[in-house]
């Protein structure tokens, strides 16, 4: 094994807005990421918002010669997005779906729908095997009044926990996908510090493309420059990060993003860069002893931060669950004090209607409404309520184990 040369990974990570009939130029751009795809001849290329099937077949039937494996990850009602081509067997695969992820009612953004997730993909290269994940996390449409931030720590929380439980077989982990998180909030850095993941772009030797690794940057035609106002030279929001186990050790000898159009094209691939890293995978010298049970006081200040940002989610579901039940509530009173006062029509007590029969009915009807939808956003918010409590106590659980073995 010592005489074995380094494993040289290229690795393609890339959102691809591919939303049918709402992204722009959508047809076109899938088969420019295919044209590319094919000529550059990467090792892995994980893939988020590939929504539709059909264009997950199209990329498929092009990229069979150079990339024989491939999967795509099924979620939702639409789909969770992901898929992955690769050189390399693909030995099995498993999808996580995220128990939190917006709101049914907020249809203007349709994160719900969508069935955000991570998936799991084991990989054999060269006799070392590789567990590679693709997620695509809760994105942040208000960074001043982000009502979805627990739901994002909660997201985060759920793929730390999920690579802890399902790496202990492999020799490198993998992770690539749009985090929707900044390198400096507390959901990536709660993901970074729980895994010991390592962040390419943090590490790489040589990088090139948009300034501070960006992948969402003014300059590219199909993104809003409103939402980019707060932040006029972009964002860095979509990530490859990496970790060798007990006998092999990763660095990222090189990182590059894509830099708006693509090459001789009038058109970027996506809204967002693509992140491309170059990892150089060998044997550890010494095999690496078994992980320490210290935690460093940045990591317990990180958690603690964490669960006080799922408590402040919870504090708001319950009032929004409150605020359900109440109307549930008012609603069946009304159809009660509505059905009395038909009932007393029946049995003769003749008295005046109050309204006509037209508006009687309007009524009852628009309470019956009311009484169905509070219901169902009164569970739904219940259900919130159930797993914010749960994250908050998992958090404090693990971090109360790691500290008690100090």
């Amino acid at each position: 094994m010592d005489t074995d040369p380094p494993l040289q990974l290229r690795v393609f990570n890339l959102n691809c807005w591919a939303i049918r009939y709402l992204s722009k130029l959508r047809q076109e751009r899938i088969g420019l990421i295919g044209d590319t795809l094919s000529q550059e001849g990467f090792d892995l290329a994980l893939l988020q918002e590939v929504w539709s099937e059909r264009d997950y077949c199209e990329l498929k039937q092009k990229l069979t010669v150079c990339y024989p494996y491939s999967h795509y990850f099924k979620s939702g009602v639409i789909g969770s997005g992901l898929c992955v081509f690769s050189r390399y067997p693909i030995l099995d695969t498993f999808l996580y779906q995220y128990s939190l992820n917006g709101y049914p009612y907020m249809l203007q953004h349709g994160d719900w729908f969508c069935g955000k997730a991570v998936g799991l993909l084991v990989i054999k290269i060269c006799g070392i095997i590789f567990h590679v994940y693709v997620t695509h996390l809760l994105a942040e449409y208000c960074r001043d009044k982000d009502v979805y931030l627990p739901h994002r720590v909660v997201q985060a929380w759920e793929l730390a926990q999920f690579i802890q439980h399902t790496s202990k077989g492999a020799d490198v982990v993998l992770v690539g996908g749009d985090l929707n998180m900044h390198p400096e909030d507390v959901g990536i850095r709660l993901l970074r510090g729980w895994t010991g993941l390592r962040d390419s772009f943090a590490d790489t030797e040589r990088f090139e493309g948009c300034e501070d690794g960006y992948t969402l940057v003014p300059a590219n035609c199909f993104i809003n420059k409103e939402e980019l106002q707060p932040f006029p030279l972009g964002i860095r929001i979509d990530y490859v990060l990496y970790k060798g186990l007990s006998h092999f050790v990763v660095k990222c000898d090189s990182l590059m993003t894509t830099t708006g159009t693509a090459p001789g094209k009038s058109i970027p691939y996506s809204d967002h860069e693509a992140v491309i890293a170059t990892l150089c995978v060998k044997p550890r010298e010494e095999a690496k002893a078994s992980s320490s049970s210290a935690v460093e006081p940045e990591l317990v200040d990180v958690v603690n931060e964490a669960r006080t940002e799922v408590r402040v989610g919870l504090h708001a579901a319950e009032h929004q669950r409150y605020s359900n039940g109440r109307m549930a509530i008012l609603a069946l009173l009304l159809l009660l004090l509505q059905a009395a006062m038909g009932l007393s029509s029946l049995v003769g007590w003749d008295s005046p209607q109050p309204f006509p029969k037209f508006s009687f009915s309007l009524l009852s009807l628009l309470a019956t409404v009311v009484l169905l939808l509070s219901m169902v956003l009164y569970v739904f918010h219940t259900i919130e309520v159930k797993m914010l409590q749960g994250t908050e106590e998992q958090m404090r659980l693990a971090l109360q184990d790691k500290l008690s073995s100090m």
